[in-house]
């Protein structure tokens, strides 16, 4: 059966994102870098809470925008602040809504569960989705 493995373009900071991920996510580690002619990391693989992903670094060419984020499903507070921070770390922003850009420029969505619960509950999704 055919598989997705997301593949990030960075540029020069592939091995910089990918521990990054690793150390914000349980059950995650970096599995591999390839060299590139130059001898620096060209592709680095690594596997974040079991899910395989891709950092390449490809240059300066393609820089990340808004029209793709990653989401991360939080349990509790305490899971959000702590994924939230990291990923502000550094040089990262934060927006509005539960987005945020890290320092790389990637844009992140820190979503507790507890707000899909909200949203579902015809009682209270006007009120979460009030300003």
């Amino acid at each position: 059966m055919p598989s997705t493995t997301p593949c990030l373009w960075f540029d020069g900071q592939a091995e910089e994102a990918a521990a990054l991920c690793t150390s914000l996510f349980p059950n995650s580690a970096v599995t591999s870098v390839s060299p590139g002619p130059d001898g620096t990391a060209l592709v680095v693989t690594s596997t974040l809470d079991g899910r395989d992903d891709q950092a390449l670094n490809g240059g300066p060419q393609f820089p990340f925008t808004e029209a793709v984020s990653l989401s991360i499903a939080c349990a509790d507070q305490a899971e959000v602040d702590r994924c939230w921070d990291g990923l502000v770390a550094g040089g990262g922003r934060e927006s509005r809504c539960g987005w945020l850009e890290d320092h790389f420029g990637l844009s992140w969505q820190v979503v507790p569960d507890r707000l899909k619960e909200l949203l579902r509950d015809p009682d209270t999704t006007g009120r979460v989705m009030r300003p």
